[in-house]
C-alpha cells in the first residue's frame, strides 16, 4: 500500500549512454562527515580526469550522486562554461555545494558522473615572448554561476541597430564575439535606463539642447551640452518609425553630473515625432 500511495522511495538504476564517463566508490563502512565526503569527492575527481584525458574530453556538466543507507539518494550538479578537466578547479566546485547534503545514516556509494562532456585539446597561450596571455576568467565565472544560477550572468554584446535600446544583447560570459562592433562615433552612456522617461524642458527649437530640465522631480540647469546626434527610425521593422527621428544630447547640470537626452522628433514636422523630451541615460 505504501508503495501504491508513493510514500515509499523506489531509486531506479537510469540507462545511460555509453559514451559518459563516470566513476564510482563504495564503502565497507558508510560515511557521513563532511570532510569525509570531500576527501573522496577529490579522489573521484582525479579519476574522472584522467579517464577524460585519455578520451581528449573536457567536462561542462558534473552530476554527483550520494547513495544514502535507507536508499535514498541525493545529489550534487555543478557546470562550467567551457570544457574543463582540472582536478582542483572541479573539487572545488563540488565541494562547495556538501553542504546541502543531507548524508542521513551514512552514505554507502558515491557515483560521479560527466553528464555533459566536449572535446578538450592543448592550446598555445601565447605565439611569442613578446605576447602577454589572455586572461581566463572562466575559473570566476565557473565559482558564481553554480553559486547564483547560470541564467544570472551574462555580458553585452553589440547589435547592428542605430536605436540605443536595440543596440545590445545579452549573451553567455564565455559566449564568441558576435562580430558587431560598438558604435563609435558618439560617446554613449555607462547606464542605460530600462526605457525613455519623460522630463520637462526648456529648450529653442528645433537644435538647441535643453537649458532647463526637470526629471523624477528634481530640477536641473545645464552648464554645458553636445549634440544633436539624430538617430532615425528603423522603417523596415515597423512602420510607425517610417518618419520617426529622434535628436539626442548629452547634457551636464551644475552639479557636474552627465545625462542623455532626446527629443522625439525633428523640432519642426509633428510627423517626425511627439517633441516631447525623455531621459534615457546617464553617463557616469
Amino acid at each position: 500500500l505504501d508503495q501504491a500511495l508513493a510514500r515509499v522511495s523506489e531509486p531506479i538504476e537510469p540507462i545511460r549512454p555509453e559514451e559518459i564517463v563516470e566513476v564510482r566508490r563504495n564503502f565497507a563502512e558508510p560515511i557521513g562527515a563532511a570532510e569525509t565526503i570531500a576527501r573522496y569527492t577529490g579522489k573521484l575527481v582525479a579519476e574522472l580526469c584522467a579517464e577524460l584525458e585519455t578520451q581528449g574530453q573536457g567536462a561542462r556538466r558534473l552530476d554527483l550522486l550520494f547513495f544514502r543507507v535507507d536508499n535514498r539518494v541525493e545529489a550534487i550538479r555543478v557546470g562550467t562554461a567551457t570544457p574543463v578537466r582540472d582536478t582542483k578547479r572541479l573539487t572545488r566546485l563540488l565541494t562547495d555545494k556538501i553542504e546541502t547534503i543531507d548524508p542521513g545514516f551514512g552514505i554507502e556509494l558515491m557515483r560521479l558522473a560527466a553528464t555533459v562532456a566536449e572535446p578538450l585539446r592543448a592550446k598555445q597561450m601565447i605565439s611569442s615572448l613578446a605576447e602577454a596571455p589572455e586572461p581566463d576568467v572562466s575559473d570566476v565565472i565557473d565559482i558564481l554561476a553554480n553559486r547564483v544560477g547560470g541564467d544570472r550572468l551574462y555580458r553585452f554584446a553589440p547589435v547592428q541597430s542605430d536605436v540605443p535600446e536595440r543596440s545590445f544583447q545579452r549573451i553567455a560570459p564565455m559566449a564568441p564575439d558576435t562580430g558587431e562592433g560598438w558604435p563609435g562615433r558618439w560617446p554613449r552612456p555607462s547606464r542605460l535606463l530600462p526605457r525613455p522617461e519623460p522630463i520637462e524642458t526648456v529648450a529653442l527649437l528645433p537644435d538647441h539642447p535643453p537649458v532647463i530640465f526637470t526629471w523624477r522631480g528634481v530640477r536641473r540647469r545645464v552648464k554645458r551640452a553636445d549634440g544633436p546626434e539624430r538617430v532615425f527610425g528603423e522603417w523596415w521593422k515597423r512602420d510607425a518609425e517610417l518618419a520617426a527621428v529622434r535628436d539626442y544630447f548629452q547634457v551636464e547640470d551644475e552639479n557636474g553630473e552627465r545625462y542623455w537626452v532626446y527629443r522625439a522628433g525633428d523640432g519642426e514636422d509633428a510627423a517626425t515625432g511627439s517633441h516631447k523630451w525623455f531621459m534615457h541615460g546617464i553617463f557616469g
